[in-house]
């Protein structure tokens, strides 16, 4: 169960004497949307509007001055990178989940040396798994990410600086946490194998089968690109992953080896929003999970700011890195 801090939102509405207040929750929590809004108004009397957008992330971030007094964005941690604002809320929705007495009988196969990853709702029981996981005579680091990282061990969808400030004294990676999307960014990130660990099922994979697969695909999106002359270099308007230096940059260097570029600036990436424009490959300096995760929903190759160097021979297939956005 994750927790809403209602009673926190209450206090802090109430303090800050808001009489409207913008909710915004990522896709798997909007169901909660109506409950929350019920709570808040019978107990502080505010108005509460409730944000439709698709929500990925804290670089999503709802710009509501003009609609609302204030905005609480719930399910993520802050970006220290992007400022402070004291009229937003971060609800990081963290799990109140413990984990298992006898985990150690799943981990029992981790290298001597290990570096512990999470995303933001289970980050709080990597103090604990590291104590276990000591006891069984392991060396275990968690790192500190860069400025777009709030809390040691944590990993964004693009961003895995926590895992790289400790590779070089690790064997492997135990991320804690639920699905792909999240360890999957340090997996691309590091030359280290990753496993996971599911916390409610107690059950540990390893993402190299995943990994190879996603950069199998990559390869043939560069393939692909290998003879394209119309280059569209796709700008993301969104506070946490507008890049608009890098899309200069790429733009020049695609001029630079007598191809066409052309800049385009959008709030969402999508195969419509994508469709008119006449050109043989795009180039996504937004979220690189857009070209990394989604691929097979565009018509033609979509390729991340290092694939496009590797395309230009820039880079070489050797040489190939995950897009990171880093502070």
């Amino acid at each position: 169960m994750f927790d809403f801090e209602l009673d926190r939102i209450v206090a802090w509405i109430s303090d800050g004497g808001y009489s409207s207040v913008a909710l915004q929750l990522p896709e798997g929590l909007k169901i909660r949307a109506t409950e929350i809004s019920d709570y808040l108004s019978e107990r502080t009397g505010v108005d509460t509007l409730v944000i439709g957008y698709p929500c990925y992330g804290a670089c999503d971030l709802f710009d509501y001055r003009g609609l609302t007094d204030a905005l609480v964005h719930f399910g993520h941690s802050p970006i220290p990178s992007q400022g402070h604002d004291p009229d937003v809320l971060y609800i990081e929705s963290r799990s109140d989940i413990a984990l298992s007495e006898d985990v150690m009988d799943v981990l029992s196969d981790l290298p001597q040396r290990v570096g512990l990853l999470a995303t933001i709702q289970y980050v709080g029981l990597l103090q604990p798994l590291r104590g276990i996981l000591e006891g069984s005579g392991r060396t275990v680091l968690i790192g500190r990410g860069d400025d777009r990282i709030c809390y040691p061990g944590q990993v964004l969808g693009c961003n895995c600086t926590a895992a790289e400030s400790v590779i070089g004294d690790v064997d492997a990676f135990l991320f804690v946490g639920e699905g792909d999307f999240h360890p999957l960014a340090a997996a691309f990130g590091v030359q280290r194998s990753v496993y996971v660990l599911n916390p409610v099922t107690s059950e540990v994979r390893d993402m190299s089968d995943v990994r190879d697969r996603i950069l199998r695909r990559r390869f043939a999106a560069i393939q692909r690109a290998s003879d394209a002359e119309r280059f569209l270099v796709i700008v993301c308007s969104k506070v946490g992953q507008n890049r608009m230096s890098e899309a200069d940059r790429m733009v020049s260097l695609i001029r630079s080896h007598g191809r066409r570029a052309y800049k385009a600036v959008m709030e969402e990436i999508t195969p419509n929003s994508l469709m008119a424009y006449r050109v043989d490959a795009y180039v996504n300096t937004a979220c690189p999970r857009v070209a990394m995760d989604d691929s097979a929903r565009y018509d033609r190759p979509m390729l991340t700011i290092p694939e496009m160097e590797i395309v230009l021979g820039e880079r070489t297939w050797d040489g190939y890195v995950f897009d990171q956005i880093r502070s």
